[in-house]
């Protein structure tokens, strides 16, 4: 994988997707017995954020330094004088990659991630372009899943809250589809259901999947069955025409007291962050909750991939 971009989920079959995992097990085997991890010193990576995200920011930030690299933040790039200048989106992409060994970019738009690619004199990996993907926090959420279940194969997850917008939601379930007997539930408001290009994306790789809308009894059957639950927030701002329908929603898809009950002991409910109202502070407590752990994976995942663009072995 040397010098490849990270743009989207699509474009890895299962043998690319172990190689990632694998190196995040060598970059995990590699702190918890001490050895050196300064393995990308001397390489400056280059963070190009045209949208706020203190977590994705800061993570490949301190993925980067871990490693022994180190880090040019560049927020908000449109704010300099040669973007105000008319100078463009492709000229900074042309200015960065001469200057860095690797760019993270976050992105406004749907594309913009391939658009630097395809200019880029060095590896680019998608932070977040737009409502599109996010390949890495996808790719962290499929090492947290082979950690808990101890494989990926065969595992059913229920997608739950705003399907339609979730780039984390969208990216996971192409890389879920690489593998052989995953079974796929969604659950969410009419109005954020999944959207066709994913559910068409699953039948043409023969996964099966089930949607249940607005419908509370229908969620509780698929948390009893389900071995993940992922979890995505409902902003109140997709309901502004009916704020009606945002009180309702809310309350229907929501883990509370009630629902843990009904899941089985070795289903687990993993979070992209932030969250609001759909994941109680009650729920941290219960030993399946694994959102938070999924910040520690994250960051055996990214320091893993950065080898692997880099070319720098992680053995």
């Amino acid at each position: 994988m040397k010098h490849t971009h990270i743009i989207e989920a699509q474009q890895f079959n299962k043998r690319a997707l172990q190689e990632i995992l694998s190196a995040a097990d060598h970059i995990r085997e590699r702190a918890e017995r001490n050895l050196p991890l300064d393995l990308l010193k001397g390489k400056l990576l280059g963070n190009l954020f045209y949208v706020r995200s203190m977590r994705t920011n800061l993570s490949f930030d301190c993925a980067m330094k871990r490693l022994g690299g180190q880090v040019t933040p560049i927020d908000f790039p449109e704010e300099f004088s040669s973007e105000l200048s008319g100078g463009g989106f492709e000229d900074t992409i042309r200015v960065v990659s001469s200057l860095v060994d690797l760019i993270v970019l976050r992105h406004y738009q749907s594309g913009s991630a391939k658009r630097a690619a395809d200019i880029s004199s060095v590896p680019v990996i998608n932070g977040g372009d737009g409502p599109a993907q996010h390949p890495t926090q996808a790719l962290i959420d499929l090492y947290c899943i082979e950690k808990l279940k101890g494989g990926i194969d065969g595992v059913s997850i229920a997608f739950i809250g705003d399907l339609l917008n979730s780039r984390t939601v969208r990216s996971l379930v192409y890389f879920l589809a690489k593998y052989s007997g995953i079974k796929v539930s969604f659950a969410s408001p009419r109005a954020l259901r999944i959207g066709e290009d994913t559910q068409g994306y699953l039948r043409e790789n023969g996964i099966p999947y089930g949607e249940s809308v607005d419908n509370a009894e229908e969620l509780q059957d698929i948390v009893s069955g389900a071995d993940i639950l992922y979890l995505t927030q409902i902003p109140a701002a997709r309901f502004t025409a009916h704020p009606e329908d945002y009180a309702r929603s809310r309350e229907i898809f929501r883990i509370d007291r009630e629902l843990l009950k009904i899941m089985k002991k070795d289903t687990y409910i993993m979070h992209p962050l932030p969250r609001d109202y759909e994941l109680p502070g009650e729920v941290d407590g219960d030993p399946r909750a694994v959102y938070f752990d999924l910040i520690r994976y994250g960051q055996f995942l990214r320091m893993g991939l950065l080898c692997l663009v880099l070319g720098v072995s992680a053995d």
